[in-house]
């Protein structure tokens, strides 16, 4: 499971929250939230855990493949 950055990106501005934020706010460790922002293959929770720190839906950050 990935996440779209552009849509990260956006959720991250909509919340006026910095990518340094993310692993304080999500409770993940920096190399975890760095995978995340970077687009990288994460487990489902993970993602969860940025999604629910952004305030947002997973669906709005994942990256539709296919």
């Amino acid at each position: 499971m990935r996440a779209d950055r552009k849509k990260l990106e956006l959720a991250m501005a909509r919340a006026c929250i910095a990518p340094a934020e993310i692993p304080e706010r999500s409770g993940l460790i920096r190399p975890t939230a760095n995978n995340v922002l970077a687009g990288k293959n994460v487990r489902p929770d993970t993602l969860g855990k940025v999604a629910r720190a952004l305030g947002v839906d997973p669906l709005d950050i994942i990256l539709e493949e296919g």
